[in-house]
């Protein structure tokens, strides 16, 4: 059975009417009363020169109230504000709870709200992405496993026929090889890039270099490695989030940048792991596609910053900042 808290005594709609009631009485009371125990008199007939000395008053009395008005409503501009940017992948954007009257319990249950949005998308996100990578692992197995040995036993059965062919078949026979021996390697790579395998056996650099490397044999730009070896700890699932969001930046790169040098680099800050990729490629305005969505999902998941930036001197940024949990070296 569900356990509710004590209900308030007053809700934030009744307390906003009191204090609007409030303000107005208040001025108009004010307003009563100088004209009480002023010198400033009005007849049963306004008079001409009476005229501007009511104005004034009625100026006066709009100004206060405007201004406190202004100011007791105050938080719900900035509410609509927050409302219109907020983000729940990009940003932990937050109005302070102090300081806003008989609003503090609006603003205290929309910072909840939003609270509570990002740990449902956040664990929503973790569903998907982990059925995501059971679903690549499964494509990875069969290609390998069934895709990859029958092309195998088919170059073994070209090999037996081109050692028992006739001289003037072995040279087409040769070229058919060569082309199942090609299908053969892009198989394994493309198992490669859906299974981390060496993300297992090998570790988080070493799967970072030879993803590098991949990328360097596919796009001919010169990639500057910089992976440091002392990081501390991170967990399985923060590598994999740095080798997916590695992965997906450095696609990004060879279909969209156009680039000759691309800096890819993993180093430490004081509580910070660093993951860059800069490129020098065309830059201009962030499309927020499927790809970079998933990024910052998968940044979400571990608590990482994710930042994609154009330079100045152009090209593209992306920095990915994870979290050191105390007590890890």
């Amino acid at each position: 059975m569900n356990q509710r808290g004590p209900v308030s005594a007053r809700s934030p709609a009744q307390a906003l009417f009191r204090r609007l009631i409030l303000i107005n009485g208040l001025v108009l009371t004010t307003g009563f009363l100088i004209l009480a125990v002023s010198p400033a008199t009005v007849s049963p007939l306004v008079l001409p020169t009476e005229i501007p000395v009511l104005a004034i008053g009625l100026t006066v009395m709009l100004a206060i109230n405007a201004v406190l008005l202004h100011r007791s409503l105050a938080p719900l501009v900035a509410l609509t504000a927050l409302m219109q940017r907020v983000d729940l992948l990009s940003s932990r954007d937050r109005l302070a709870e102090s300081g806003n009257g008989d609003l503090t319990d609006v603003v205290a249950t929309f910072n909840k709200m939003l609270d509570r949005l990002e740990a449902e998308r956040s664990t929503a996100a973790a569903h998907a992405l982990a059925a995501q990578e059971g679903e690549r692992q499964r494509i990875a197995r069969e290609l390998h496993d069934e895709i990859g040995q029958s092309l195998t036993v088919v170059l073994l059965g070209l090999k037996r026929a081109v050692d028992r062919a006739p001289q003037e078949l072995c040279e087409e026979l040769h070229g058919i090889q060569e082309m199942v021996r090609s299908s053969l390697d892009e198989v394994r790579q493309v198992a490669r890039r859906l299974r981390p395998g060496m993300l297992e056996d090998l570790g988080l650099i070493a799967s970072l270099h030879a993803l590098a490397a991949d990328f360097a044999e596919m796009s001919d730009a010169i990639v500057v490695r910089r992976m440091e070896s002392d990081l501390p700890e991170l967990g399985e699932e923060a590598e994999l989030v740095i080798y997916r969001i590695a992965q997906e930046s450095l696609t990004n790169v060879a279909r969209h940048a156009k680039a000759s040098r691309v800096e890819f680099s993993l180093c430490r800050e004081p509580g910070n792991v660093i993951l860059k990729i800069a490129d020098d490629g065309r830059g201009g305005p962030i499309a927020e596609g499927a790809g970079v969505r998933g990024m910052r999902e998968r940044a979400l998941l571990i608590g990482a910053r994710l930042s994609i930036t154009n330079p100045p001197g152009g090209g593209t940024t992306v920095r990915l900042t994870i979290p050191v949990r105390p007590g890890r070296n």
